[in-house]
């Protein structure tokens, strides 16, 4: 047998801790330094970057989902089913649009939330359609339907996935180990379900709302370039300077086809 002295443990332990890292707590808002890497953000020079998402043209007139197949999919609608691939106002502002810093913050590391993204099925639709969340975050995806789903995630960078989920049933869980843009996620059942997620090493990412409209907060002082993504005419880019406690505005238009 043998016998191991207390201050030989704790060697041990502080060896181990210096190799993989030992845990500390996170400050809260996503923003504490992951250990041993990356510099942490001081929140007294940190800025923002806020606008808006126009569409230019008319949005395209689609038809109406048919989901006479699903008798309780219809049910839970009372009016038609658009499918949401543009959705503007009648002052063109576009909603679902993620608007995020492409580069510009990879010397900076960032815990992820303690709080999960979550994605309902919901009327047989995936809501919300544009999903973000961080790196090691838990995504829960909930089916609040009388129908059987399948959550169908078809990543590429990571690893992808296809479960079944019935009604009532506890929600799917999922983490995400790598960046990755524009994962779609499908129903085989519901050919018409469809949502898209992105997965990001920092918190600096938002989608626009129903107006249009966005906000980056918290960024520390640097040159980045803002990438904004939607479902149907792709990526625009823009790079902008932050100085510190700046608040900037950036705008992006994208062009009806």
């Amino acid at each position: 047998m043998i016998f191991v002295r207390p201050r030989q443990i704790s060697l041990v332990l502080l060896a181990a801790c210096g190799v993989l890292g030992c845990g500390s707590k996170d400050s809260g808002g996503g923003h504490a330094t992951r250990n041993g890497s990356g510099k942490s953000v001081d929140a007294v020079t940190v800025g923002s970057i806020s606008g808006r998402v126009t569409l230019s043209g008319a949005p395209p007139v689609l038809r109406a989902i048919d989901m006479g197949a699903e008798p309780s999919c219809s049910a839970a609608h009372s009016t038609p089913v658009i499918p949401p691939l543009v959705v503007a106002d009648s002052n063109r502002n576009l909603a679902n649009v993620i608007v995020y810093v492409k580069s510009g913050a990879s010397e900076y590391s960032f815990r992820p939330p303690s709080e999960p993204a979550k994605l309902a099925q919901q009327g047989c639709m995936y809501v919300p359609r544009v999903l973000g969340l961080m790196t090691g975050q838990k995504l829960e995806v909930k089916n609040q339907d009388q129908a059987t789903h399948n959550v169908f995630v078809m990543s590429k960078d990571n690893r992808p996935s296809n479960r079944s989920e019935i009604p009532g049933s506890p929600a799917i869980e999922e983490t995400f180990i790598a960046p990755e843009a524009a994962i779609p996620v499908k129903c085989n059942v519901h050919p018409w379900m469809k949502g898209y997620l992105f997965v990001f090493d920092h918190p600096f990412y938002a989608v626009t709302s129903r107006d249009g409209t966005f906000a980056l907060n918290g960024l520390p002082p640097g040159t980045y370039t803002i990438g904004a993504w939607q479902e149907l005419y792709g990526t625009q880019e823009q790079s902008v300077t932050i100085a510190p406690k700046q608040s900037a505005n950036l705008n992006f238009s994208f062009k009806a086809e």
